[in-house]
């Protein structure tokens, strides 16, 4: 049966349907990539021209280490950026080709990592002879909190924090790692009763306190005197808060260090640079730009 304005075939042009589809699929699975990666590419010259800004500004040397939680490509992958050793020979290398007298601005938004990366990372900060500045905008964990401490000078927003330095012991691929001072707790509260494993992680537990603490000291021992550094690492050591708890800039001030508020604001110009993903997003909007008061109408007389 004909039905007029309907013409139905199998051909489109001479090519059979499913191939078109199957051609247009193939299309589109390339196209996406490419969009991605100029997506890619016009955030990296933005944040150059940012970083760019910034250096003439300021007379220093701007450095980034962001690390966000984000899904990336069409599949959405999620990667989650931690402290590594490809960051601290990527942050080695740029302060290793900084002129020895010129400052140096690290960025830093982390949750931490890898002690052995961030370690070397504050120790390659602090043997720099210029000016050391290290800018919190949101915060820096852990091992972000130690290479803040090799800095002259902490900038971070007012509501920006850094976190507590006890170690972690790991306690294998499918289980969350421990607080080191609360595993020595628990196997003095058990005493001769603890198992052979609970004491083999006590002492790597106490082994790893103790080395922190030294890290710490040598980091800060030409910023105050040697007591003070020790203080300053006990207390960041020892188990008094949780490793996720916020130590704000009262209390960094309150330790004695040379903490700013002053964060330049091409500083969250930069940040806004690192997208996160839109998948998981909460439901948070604002304006973009803050509403201007209206003039109240004049009443009519």
């Amino acid at each position: 049966m004909n039905i007029p304005g309907f013409i139905l075939a199998n051909e489109v042009g001479g090519m059979d349907l499913g191939a078109l589809i199957w051609w247009l699929f193939w299309l589109l699975f390339l196209i996406f990539p490419l969009i991605t990666y100029l997506q890619h590419q016009n955030l990296k010259l933005a944040r150059m021209r940012i970083l760019s800004r910034l250096e003439k500004k300021y007379g220093m040397r701007f450095i980034t280490m962001i690390h966000r939680q984000e899904r990336i490509g069409f599949l959405g992958i999620p990667v989650y950026r931690y402290i590594d050793i490809e960051d601290s020979e990527e942050i080695l290398r740029a302060i290793r080709n900084t002129p020895k007298d010129r400052p140096i601005a690290l960025i830093l938004h982390t949750p931490g990592g890898l002690v052995l990366a961030a370690t070397q990372i504050a120790q390659a900060l602090k043997r720099h002879p210029a000016k050391k500045v290290v800018i919190v905008p949101h915060y820096a964990m852990s091992g972000g909190t130690l290479i803040a401490l090799a800095a002259d000078e902490i900038w971070m927003d007012e509501s920006a924090v850094l976190g507590p330095l006890d170690p972690q012991i790991g306690m294998g691929p499918n289980n969350p790692p421990l607080p080191a001072p609360s595993v020595i707790k628990v196997a003095r509260m058990k005493g001769e009763k603890a198992d052979d494993n609970t004491l083999i992680l006590a002492d790597i537990a106490e082994k790893a306190i103790g080395e922190m603490r030294g890290i710490i000291v040598k980091i800060l021992e030409d910023k105050m005197p040697r007591e003070k550094a020790m203080e300053i690492a006990k207390v960041l050591t020892e188990g008094r808060w949780t490793h996720d708890y916020p130590i704000t800039v009262e209390e960094l001030r309150e330790m004695g260090f040379n903490v700013k508020t002053e964060v330049p604001p091409e500083i969250y110009m930069l940040m806004s640079l690192y997208p996160q993903s839109h998948q998981r997003r909460p439901g948070i909007e604002y304006l973009p730009l803050p509403m201007r008061p209206t003039t109240p109408e004049k009443q009519s007389q």
